[in-house]
């Protein structure tokens, strides 16, 4: 029996007579492991994004809404402005009724123009939130402070403002200080918020902050709000914050029974969920044309070896009168075609992995390179090379040395 050393040999030497036809069989296999490659460390970025940028919410805070934080069913969102305001009166009475519930603050929005000097911004998103939405909301303060429940009381006219408004309107400079026009109305900047960046397409940093009172002073009271309620303490503690914000919800509005609830409770994991349902739809429909795609390679494979046992039916016809015997053929064929899946493979990762450094260098995407992928490639290429390279080798090992030699 010819030993594994002299096998692989034999399989590089029969390898580099056809450079060009071992060349193309490895290329259609590394495109399928670069697709799939790539898919996963996009998927796993993607998740990761979502996770720092969608799902901002602490894992202690929930919010309550009049229209569902994260779902595909529109026609369930129609439905649901349908649905009575949440009111200040309903904060007011969370903050007061449930003992869980560490700290209740909420907050409103609109779109309206905002000014400095002679540059101008369309659809900044004007945010009106209470004073104690400093400790509850996890956006960070990137350069000055937050307004004061006194400010807030007063009605003060001091806003935050996001990264975009930060470069568009004060290049080079600190805005702190500065008066700005929101809505027609000057703004002093009292604080800038650290960069978010772009969520799925929108820019998260087009925005400005003021206090509620504010707010309402300006556009007025037919807005409804979103309770956001901080409940620290663990996981019960969390639990129970929710049960209680829920039942005084419903004491408020007279839902009794199983009356369907006109109000809607988020938290960071109904982000995550969502999102899990969406990623999940994309990355079998990825995997589906990277499996095809690899198979196709497999394919390729096993017919270039077919088309070289025909072509050395001669010399395999040789061998086997020198004393090969089939396990010895058989284990040559196997071995060429496991090689050219292994180059492939491994051309196909690194290839992967480039695509996922280059999105990680030149966009804010963090592609996610993990070494569970690697091990995955290496064994879907082998995989592959065996399972695609039996029938070729079997054939090869199964030929008469007689009429193999007398093969032209």
């Amino acid at each position: 029996m010819i030993s594994v050393r002299d096998n692989l040999y034999y399989s590089v030497q029969s390898l580099r007579s056809y450079r060009l036809r071992t060349l193309l069989t490895i290329l259609g296999l590394t495109m399928g492991v670069a697709t799939l490659i790539t898919v996963m460390t996009i998927v796993q970025g993607a998740n990761q994004y979502v996770e720092q940028k969608i799902a901002n919410l602490g894992t202690n805070v929930f919010q309550i809404a009049r229209t569902p934080f994260a779902v595909t069913d529109f026609n369930l969102v129609a439905k649901a402005l349908k649905n009575k305001h949440v009111e200040v009166a309903d904060m007011l009475a969370l903050r007061d009724g449930c003992t869980a519930c560490t700290e209740v603050g909420a907050s409103a929005s609109t779109t309206i123009r905002a000014r400095y000097k002679d540059k101008a911004l369309q659809d900044v998103t004007l945010v009106g939130q209470t004073a104690n939405m400093a400790d509850i909301d996890t956006r960070t303060i990137e350069l000055g402070r937050y307004f004061t429940e006194s400010e807030a009381r007063s009605e003060a006219h001091l806003c935050l403002i996001g990264d975009t408004l930060a470069q568009q309107f004060f290049p080079g400079a600190i805005p702190i200080g500065h008066t700005i026009k929101l809505d027609n109305e000057d703004f002093t900047v009292v604080g800038t918020v650290e960069k978010l960046g772009n969520v799925l397409g929108q820019d998260q940093d087009n925005f400005a902050m003021v206090p509620l009172e504010t707010f309402l002073q300006l556009r007025g009271t037919h807005f409804s709000f979103t309770i956001n309620v901080l409940a620290n303490g663990g996981d019960a503690a969390f639990e129970s914050a929710q049960d209680q914000a829920r039942l005084i919800m419903r004491a408020r509005r007279h839902i009794s029974g199983n009356r369907e609830e006109d109000f809607f409770i988020g938290t960071k994991e109904n982000y995550m969920a969502l999102w899990r349902t969406i990623s999940s739809a994309f990355f079998a429909v990825f995997i589906m044309v990277s499996a095809v795609s690899s198979v196709v390679g497999g394919i390729v494979i096993m017919n270039v070896m077919l088309v070289s046992v025909t072509e050395r039916t001669k010399e395999i016809g040789l061998r086997r009168a020198v004393g090969a015997t089939q396990v010895d053929i058989l284990r040559q064929f196997l071995s060429e075609s496991m090689l050219q899946c292994l180059l492939g493979g491994l051309t196909g990762i690194l290839a992967g992995f480039g695509c996922a450094v280059l999105l990680r260098t030149f966009t804010s995407f963090p592609a996610v390179v993990q070494t569970w992928v690697v091990t995955l490639g290496v064994v879907l290429s082998t995989s592959i090379g065996l399972f695609f390279g039996i029938y070729p080798a079997v054939r090869a090992s199964q030929l008469d040395p007689v009429v193999a030699l007398r093969s032209e």
